[in-house]
């Protein structure tokens, strides 16, 4: 008979089943039979109390399980799981065996369903509490895995036990000791560096003790063959060589250095560590004693000159710590994530770099010598004062279907005719998974492949310049998250927080609110990270600043559970915080710094007063006032002069990545008068409330920020779920892109409302002023901006009933309504002015060419025309009139003045479907000038009819 001996591939298996099984010592739970497989019935021992212990007295526990098998895409990727999470399902429910041990029993295959054509590599578990609040793991807090086998001879290395993955570490001249397992009696060898050791015949176990006496990876064999088959099991130990002490070259930073094309220095900071080594593709991924870290004299820098790297090669790499740690570099521009980039497509980010299967675990990053420099095309950019800021928040995934640059920089010229002069990207660093708003960062320099290549955001960021846009950063240095290096290479597993010697992060936060692992600011290794970070992106992406997330977290004073406390005046948060602007100011004189605080007023002033700019939360106030609920709508704490400040450092807003949106609130929860009359729950009446806030919201001198497609009335809830629920457990999923929204008439009208307020603030002087005044209480609120080039006087009604105001012109004499065009002779500035429900009004004492909008008859057109607007078209004295057409039609298109007398037609044929644009000379039939005043452009298409006024003044 032929024998047939089974080696192939074995190391790559074995290195799997090494990770899996970690062996039984190490996990929290036990097995029989040993050796399983997926026709057999496998009894699960769970020891509560071991592992991450969270369970430990808590009954009854619940298994959470499925398999990893042939068709996983990735180590953690699950497949046929018994039941959803938090179903208590009788077939997963333990049997308890007292003192913390329980046990559950299933046949294999048949327990998960598989289909034979399915191969089982190994079972998943985590074990939970009824409620599925409380998870049993790891003591490293990962998923329990068992590993199943193939029928007939295995063979398995007891001890030593791979200690979750690691690798051992052996004094020179020192022993381990080993023991063997078969799953039946067969002859057993063991070999150390391919050498013999000792042999048995007729055996399922064997034990030894081996003296370690080479430097660097020594490998084990342990061979079983029944004289038909040979199976093998391999572990490695590793003997240090002599630890090098040498001096960290001068200009070397931590993370990677570029020599030259062919050269790197790699830096690690770890102090208290013993020893490390490099482990990557310029070596095979193996451990490697000329790739064993030399140490700083200064006991916590490991460093290494990696020599004869390929110009332009992607080389993966990651730092092997103690032999028990492995992590990608902190510093890292680029990483490679096994379980999140299969699913980047390849549109967004083409050519990924391949992942070192079976070579290593965890995230890995990545270094490249002889890269091209971006060639940046606009260099001339000035950024825009903050007077001028109109700031648009977007979250890239919830605004364009395809989540990357390119779609990003496709709609650069929509951003700049909304008229905004900056955009504030929510997180773009790497953060865990894919599908999230970027808050749970792990990799602070390198930008997440869900949105795209560096070189293309850097593009983005260039496109933005070249059409006077600046970019704002929103960074969260605040936290990390577990699969962040900061955290991992000092964790405390039994605890699963950081250890106590983390140079950078706390045990526990020391305020509330926080998320992942809580910086402490007050650490020279944190400042040093920060201000790496901070210089990174200014000077390699040419970002124009940041907004600093849950800022008010800075801080080391205790105040968890105390939030009065922690809104304090903090000294040591305004040392932090000055510091860190400080060295971006130092770094790139300009640069926009928001923060995030919520803090005492007396507390932001200071911050204020220096020029850092601060979130002003005005969602509440100005909701209420869109809703019509009056008695709770004065928002003037959105005026950085109601705050006592002495510089515009206000960025308030109306809508946020993280407040509800003014339509949902008002079509959910609008008041009403004589309905339905007047009910600013319908959707037409909502979106006229909406323009009513921005009225009153973006002339405000200081800057303003906007939130994605505020401008077009976006009424879906920040916690809709995709199957058209509301739930605060849906807050962070995606949300409906909704760009159809800008054909309809209303809602355009609203966005050229925005358009036309942004315009205003960035144009003329006099909405920069610092001579103001504001009346934001009750029903009928006012604005005054004074300016020696021009006075407004902004009026809006926002109860449910019409009545008067006091206008408080600030002058007598003409006086021109911008959004109207009408224009009123003021003998008494206070004679006072009729508006109705919603109405507003925006004059100013200097005729600037008004902002006609649109009235059509039938808000919503229907089939036949989907969009009518006038505006002017000063290139030749004419006013374009512009429509679409859903399918051809009859169409008159015909000018008349106040007398209701046409003077002249401009269109009286039929028409096809699409884009139309015609434009009136400002003449009557007879081609004579037709004198200043109003006159109304009237269109009927189909059944429908159409009005726009039309001021002319020439």
């Amino acid at each position: 008979m032929k024998r047939k001996i089974i080696l192939a591939a074995f190391l790559i298996l074995n290195f799997q089943f090494l990770i899996l099984d970690s062996l039984q010592a190490q996990l929290p739970v036990t097995w029989e039979p040993y050796f399983s497989t997926d026709n057999d019935s496998i009894t699960i021992y769970y020891h509560a109390d071991q592992g991450n212990a969270a369970l430990t007295g808590v009954t009854p526990i619940y298994a959470h399980t499925g398999v990893i098998t042939n068709l996983s895409v990735s180590p953690s990727d699950w497949k046929h799981v018994k039941t959803n999470w938090g179903v208590n399902d009788p077939a997963t429910l333990l049997t308890p065996l007292g003192g913390n041990l329980f046990k559950i029993k299933f046949h294999v295959r048949n327990y998960y369903g598989v289909p034979v054509s399915e191969t089982i590599l190994s079972l998943a578990f985590v074990f939970r509490n009824s409620a599925g609040t409380v998870v049993g793991r790891n003591i490293d807090g990962s998923d329990i895995f068992i590993p199943i086998y193939d029928a007939g001879l295995n063979v398995k290395i007891k001890n030593p036990d791979n200690l979750a993955g690691n690798a051992l570490v052996v004094s020179n001249g020192g022993t381990v000791s080993f023991k063997g397992l078969s799953s039946q009696l067969c002859n057993l060898s063991l070999y150390l560096n391919n050498n013999l050791v000792t042999t048995l015949t007729n055996a399922d176990s064997l034990s030894y003790t081996l003296t370690a006496s080479q430097t660097g990876i020594n490998w084990i064999h342990f061979y079983g063959t029944d004289g038909i088959t040979t199976k093998v099991d391999s572990f490695s130990f590793i003997v240090n060589p002599t630890l090098n002490i040498a001096t960290l070259p001068p200009n070397t930073k931590d993370g990677v250095t570029y020599i030259n094309d062919s050269t790197v220095i790699l830096n690690l900071y770890a102090p208290s560590k013993n020893f490390v080594y490099v482990l990557g593709g310029f070596n095979n991924w193996q451990i490697n004693t000329n790739y064993y870290m030399n140490r700083d004299p200064d006991g916590k820098h490991y460093w290494l000159q990696v020599t004869g790297l390929i110009p332009l090669q992607e080389y993966t790499y990651q730092y092997y710590v103690d032999a028990s740690i492995k992590i990608a570099d902190p510093y890292a521009d680029k990483i490679v994530d096994p379980n999140n980039d299969f699913s980047i497509d390849n549109l967004t980010y083409p050519n990924k770099t391949p992942y070192p299967t079976n070579l290593t675990t965890g995230i890995v990053s990545v270094l490249q010598t002889a890269q091209v420099p971006y060639v940046w095309n606009s260099t001339s950019f000035v950024r825009p004062p903050k007077e001028k800021l109109v700031i648009y928040e977007l979250l890239t995934r919830d605004f364009v279907a395809k989540h990357n640059y390119q779609t990003l920089i496709d709609t650069i010229n929509y951003l700049q005719s909304l008229g905004i002069t900056a955009i504030e990207l929510m997180p773009p660093s790497e953060f865990e998974g894919n599908l999230s708003w970027g808050y749970n960062p792990n990799f602070f320099f390198a930008p997440d492949k869900y949105y795209g290549t560096k070189n293309k955001f850097k593009e983005f960021i260039d496109v933005c310049h070249g059409h006077g846009i600046a970019v704002i950063m929103d960074v969260v240095l605040n936290h990390c998250m577990g699969s962040c290096p900061f955290a991992q290479l000092y964790w405390n597993s039994a605890l699963n927080q950081p250890a106590a010697n983390n140079p950078w992060l706390n045990q526990t936060a020391t305020h509330d609110f926080n998320v992942g692992n809580d910086f402490n600011h007050d650490s020279p290794d944190t400042r040093y990270f920060v201000d790496r970070f901070t210089e990174y992106w200014l000077q390699n992406y040419n970002i124009d600043g940041y907004r600093f997330d849950l800022a008010k977290g800075f801080t080391q004073t205790y105040s968890v559970g105390n939030i009065g406390l922690w809104g304090q005046y903090d000294a040591s948060r305004v040392y932090n915080l000055t510091r860190m602007c400080g060295h971006i100011d130092s770094t790139s004189a300009g640069a926009y710094k928001i923060l995030e605080m919520f803090a005492d007023n007396s507390e932001e002033t200071v911050y204020a007063n220096q020029g850092i700019m601060l979130w002003g939360n005005s969602n509440y106030n100005y909701n209420e006032a869109s809703m019509g609920w009056v008695n709770t709508s004065n928002f003037n704490w959105a005026s950085y002069q109601q705050r006592g400040w002495n510089q515009p450092s206000l960025v308030s807003y109306m809508e946020s990545h993280d407040e509800e949106r003014l339509m949902y609130k008002n079509i959910m929860y609008g008041n009403s008068a004589g309905a339905p009359s007047y009910d600013i729950k319908d959707t037409v009446t909502g979106l006229a409330r909406v323009e009513l806030a921005a009225t009153f919201f973006i002339p405000i001198p200081g800057p303003k920020m906007i939130w994605q497609f505020g401008e077009l009335g976006y009424d879906y809830s920040i916690n809709y779920c995709q199957n058209g629920t509301i739930n605060t457990a849906c807050r962070v999923d995606p949300k409906p892109i909704k760009w159809n929204y800008y054909t309809q008439f209303a809602r355009r009208k609203l966005h050229n409302v925005y358009a036309a307020l942004n315009m205003l603030k960035t144009t003329y002087p006099a909405f920069q002023t610092t001579n103001y005044q504001i009346q934001f209480s009750g029903q009928f609120k006012s604005m005054h901006l004074n300016h020696a080039s021009m006075n407004v006087a902004i009026l809006g009604n926002f109860g449910t009933t019409s009545g008067t105001i006091d206008p408080n012109f600030q002058s007598t004499g003409w006086w021109y309504e911008y959004f109207g065009g009408d224009s009123i002779y003021v003998n008494n500035v206070n004679d006072p002015v009729t508006l109705d429900h919603g109405a507003y009004k925006l004059y100013t004492n200097v005729h600037i060419a008004p902002f006609v909008l649109n009235v059509g008859i039938n808000e919503y057109p229907g089939e036949v025309l989907s969009y009518f607007n006038t505006y002017p078209n000063p290139a030749i004295n004419a006013t374009a009139i512009a429509y679409d057409l859903t399918h051809q039609s009859d169409v008159q298109l015909c000018i008349y003045n106040t007398l209701g007398e046409k003077i002249k037609t401009l269109v009286a044929e039929k028409q096809a479907s699409g884009h139309h644009e015609v434009n009136w000379d400002l003449k009557n039939e007879s081609g004579t000038d037709v004198y200043n005043g109003i006159y109304f452009c009237k269109m009927t298409a189909g059944n429908k009819n159409y009005a726009s006024k039309i001021i002319v003044q020439q």
